[in-house]
């Protein structure tokens, strides 16, 4: 692919910082006169040398007026304008009522004053890392924060309104970073759209967000709005940054030509626009999966953002540069509430590295990045953590004998001592043994070898994954949080931990429960600093959410125990009510199904308004490398499983087809253990079907963030389902 510059035209900006600002700092810092930053696949960045005389030039017009406008000391002070009545709106360029209080004194900013602050502390430092032609590059702060002021300059000219949309669509990277800040400070929303999205689903959130501009990475993603392009009335222009354009089309810029297109709007302009904004505003939207119906447009304000990237990473122990600099990598999709504020804001806050991985970590490259990057943070959904779970399981089955021994006598010592004694440092002899001898190479040979932190979220984990990694000495620590919460409300950490639960809530965040049972578990409702403004061009969804005296309703319940610890036990629309009149959380019995037999790997409990409980199992499987597709060649694990019950089986369609005496009468077992441990006979599993195929995102059982879409399974699996209670209904 050919190679073109990016960025020329922000060429002699960055010139001016390198000699007024930056000089050498050690490891991951620019060296003064000495920016080598070629830029990922066709793109690349060249500097001339200049004169003393002509950087100073520069350097005042450049920053001029942002340091007029944002020195720390104003930005700490700044004045919230004609502070609004309301707690939510639903119009984008509404505005709300912050809900700063006793509790959450903490005066808002904006997101230009929390990256210009951040200038003041980490401006020499490495912001953003990439790969390139197999080597890492880095970009830091100040020339992080100048491409956001390049890229706000080329969508002003492009047309940008306030309160309209940048709509990204691509993978991680540099590009979407300074895209993404480039829209804020330009006053627009930035909204992103998954890169598994549909032409349809597309057109759906471009044109309810009212998008004046499309940012995507590649070809595919251009020609799904080339289709869709006619239907988006507010669409001016799309620009393009991992692959070049195939020709040359009208209103389609390059990311190059792009930054190119800043030229003609001036600093002052910009610092006009900036200067405007309040803590109040949109400033991001982030679109719910659908999972149960329509997506819905979360607005999060420009507060949201800030105190979230402070506060709620501070509960997570995520350190400030002047301590540590975090290293973190990017890969969950950006378009998600998690990665979003932990990748891009929170790095922002705290002088975080962030390098990106390639785009098909998922597919397998994840390990090779982190092994290359060797984060201090990292953050997965549970499925990604299942995944590297079952390669260690897959590659211990195939290790000889002692390496097998070694590891699980390694991980049980390690397990008892972690389940035992949660809250100690000091461990015994046998314990720093094993993990001296073989859970530190382990750790290494995952990238792990300087991880202090590992994250989960967006959905449930279940028990076996968590002593997985307990036994390899990796806590595991949850959060709990929405889209409508701008993510974490609620955090562990190493002083904040408790087995299963999803930790603390946030230090100026609140809680409670309503409609509580007997057993203490209610609705979640919060209330914080981190409650969305409302869902875009939805009121009634929005008065849904929160009610009248501003609390957010969430929809999932849980309790919490004495120490204030969060334990999730579902959702409140995904409860079974039984024809009986019994209700059933559905999450806690299938987690105990995927304990009690290693070989399922998904399982969905069914028997709403039904007379008994019914349940559809799949069985773990390879994934196809390329699309990361379920195969249908049993797993490592699974195929141990068989042969553990005297099946010779190796795929799954051996056993669905056949139906495998061996394997269904021993999942028969573990289903009647499980019922015996019920508390009731309603919640029995009485009928369980094994399907064909397991569950994936390309087969709709699973949204873009693995949730799993039960509706969506009902209907697809309406037959099997069928069979179930076809007597009963008789």
């Amino acid at each position: 692919m050919p190679e073109a510059p990016l960025l020329r035209s922000a060429s002699s900006i960055l010139r001016t910082v390198l000699l007024s600002r930056l000089a050498p700092q050690g490891p991951g810092c620019v060296r003064k006169l000495s920016l080598n930053l070629p830029y990922q696949k066709g793109l690349k960045l060249n500097l001339r040398s200049s004169s003393l005389t002509d950087r100073q030039t520069l350097h005042k017009e450049s920053l001029r007026h942002a340091r007029e406008n944002w020195s720390p000391e104003k930005a700490k002070d700044a004045p919230l304008d004609s502070p609004e009545e309301t707690l939510w709106t639903c119009r984008a360029d509404g505005r709300v009522r912050l809900r700063i209080d006793s509790s959450c004194p903490q005066p808002p900013c904006t997101v230009h004053q929390m990256f210009y602050q951040a200038l003041d502390k980490y401006g020499k430092l490495s912001a953003l890392g990439f790969k390139h032609q197999g080597k890492w590059e880095r970009i830091s702060y100040f020339q992080y924060y100048l491409l956001s002021r390049k890229a706000a300059k080329g969508f002003l000219k492009l047309g940008l309104e306030r309160a309209h949309s940048v709509a990204i669509l691509g993978f991680n990277s540099p590009e979407w970073f300074y895209s993404a800040v480039g829209t804020v400070f330009a006053g627009g929303i930035v909204t992103g759209i998954y890169t598994t999205s549909t032409p349809e689903a597309c057109q759906f959130i471009a044109h309810d967000c009212r998008a004046n501009v499309i940012v995507v990475d590649t070809q595919k993603q251009l020609e799904k709005i080339l289709k869709i392009w006619k239907q988006l009335p507010h669409l001016k222009a799309v620009v393009i940054y991992r692959e070049p354009l195939p020709e040359k089309m009208d209103n389609v810029f390059t990311m190059e030509e792009f930054m190119d297109l800043g030229n003609e709007v001036s600093e002052a302009a910009l610092d006009t626009i900036i200067s405007a904004q309040q803590p109040n505003q949109c400033c991001a939207l982030v679109y719910t999966s659908g999972t149960t119906g329509t997506p819905k447009g979360v607005m999060l304000s420009q507060d949201n953002i800030t105190w979230t990237a402070r506060y709620g990473s501070q509960a997570g122990d995520i350190q400030p540069a002047e301590v540590q600099q975090e290293v973190v990598v990017s890969y969950l999709p950006l378009s998600h509430i998690a990665a979003q504020i932990y990748d891009l804001w929170t790095g922002i806050q705290w002088g975080a590295q962030v390098c990106f991985a390639e785009p098909d970590a998922l597919k397998g490259s994840l390990i090779n990045t982190l092994r290359e990057v060797e984060p201090t943070s990292h953050m997965g959904v549970p499925r990604v953590w299942e995944k590297i779970m079952e390669r260690i399981q897959e590659v211990t089955a195939q290790s000889g004998f002692i390496r097998r021994k070694m590891l699980l006598w390694a991980m049980s010592v390690t397990l008892e001592q972690n389940l035992s004694c949660p809250d100690s440092d000091l461990k015994p002899f046998t314990t720093r043994l094993a993990d001296y001898l073989v859970l530190g190479k382990v750790r290494q040979a995952l990238g792990f070898a300087r991880c202090q932190k590992s994250f989960y979220g967006a959905a449930p984990m279940t028990a076996e994954t968590q002593h997985f990694f307990l036994g390899l000495n990796i806590r595991l620590y949850a959060g709990y949080g929405l889209s409508e919460t701008s993510g974490p409300h609620f955090m562990s950490s190493h002083d904040n931990y408790r087995l299963y639960s999803s930790g603390k809530v946030v230090p100026g965040c609140q809680v409670k429960l309503v409609n509580e049972d007997m057993e203490g578990t209610g609705e979640i409702c919060l209330w914080g600093r981190t409650i969305f403004m409302g869902y875009l061009n939805m009121e009634d969804k929005t008065c849904e959410a929160i009610d009248a005296e501003g609390w957010l309703h969430t929809g999932d319940s849980g309790h919490l125990d004495t120490d204030g610890f969060l334990y999730i036990t579902g959702r409140l629309k995904e409860l079974i009510i039984t024809a009986g009149g019994e209700n059933v959380p559905p999450v806690p019995i299938e987690e105990a199904v995927k304990m009690e037999l290693p070989i399922i790997s998904n399982a969905m409990l069914i028997g709403d308004q039904q007379k008994f409980l019914t349940m559809l199992l799949t069985l773990k499987c390879t994934l196809d490398p390329d699309t990361s597709d379920p195969t249908d060649n049993l797993s490592e694990q699974a195929v141990e499983f068989c042969q553990r019950v005297g099946s010779r089986a190796t795929t799954v369609s051996e056993i669905v087809g056949k139906k495998d005496e061996a394997v269904y009468q021993a999942i028969e077992a573990g289903i009647q253990r499980i019922n015996q441990k019920a508390a009731a006979r309603p919640y029995h599993i009485q009928k369980w079907a094994i399907l064909e195929r397991d569950f994936s995102i390309s087969g709709g059982e699973f949204g873009p963030t693995m949730k799993l879409r039960r509706l969506a399974v009902l209907e697809k699996y309406k037959d099997i389902i069928g069979s179930f209670y076809q007597l009963q209904n008789k």
